[in-house]
């Protein structure tokens, strides 16, 4: 990108982001819901909170999204991820984020989504871990953050859905709104007050 045009990016981002509440998707790729402020990797980088710093404060942002963005972390990131984001969340906000489902019952989709697979582009950089919904719930609380499973299959491949408001994060890639059906692991991770 070049200067004049990162520069006008940097502006409309601070701008939308004197907005409050301040609600935040990370990783958007150009989707987005109205009221939400969407962002990528050269401005909000999950493992480098300085990047952050240029935007806002920490304990200031009162909610994120990430849509099938933890995937393209590894392990180690993705805690990294988590603790970033809880340090600029305020207390009492929360993180919905969606990641696609490793025990979702299809072997086509297992095959899709694997590392090195098509979903990932099948190159360096693509999906980089598989999760489950066990795991992704430990990378979230070992951070601190209190977890609400909203969407899973379990080992067994029974499906779990708990009713979530899309107001408060659409995930597109849901049982509610992918004819795919319940393709994603959604949860939330909620910064208690301390």
């Amino acid at each position: 990108m070049n200067n004049n045009r990162a520069q006008l990016r940097e502006e409309t981002l601070r701008r939308q982001l004197l907005e409050t509440p301040r609600r935040i998707v990370i990783g958007a790729s150009g989707v987005f819901e109205p009221g939400w402020t969407p962002t990528d990797a050269r401005e909000f980088d999950l493992l480098q909170a300085q990047t952050w710093e240029r935007f806002v404060q920490p304990e200031s942002i009162d909610c994120l999204m990430a849509e099938h963005v933890w995937e393209h972390l590894t392990l180690d990131q993705g805690r990294t991820a988590a603790l970033t984001c809880r340090r600029f969340l305020k207390p009492g906000g929360y993180l919905r984020v969606a990641v696609p489902d490793g025990l979702f019952p299809s072997a086509d989709y297992q095959e899709y989504i694997k590392i090195g697979g098509k979903a990932g582009g099948g190159v360096v950089g693509g999906h980089l871990i598989v999760y489950t919904y066990a795991m992704l719930r430990d990378v979230f609380e070992s951070a601190g953050f209190k977890t609400t499973l909203l969407e899973y299959h379990d080992e067994a491949g029974q499906f779990h859905y708990q009713d979530w408001d899309p107001a408060q994060g659409k995930i597109h890639r849901s049982k509610r709104f992918d004819d795919r059906g319940p393709i994603s692991i959604i949860l939330d991770a909620h910064k208690r007050h301390e």
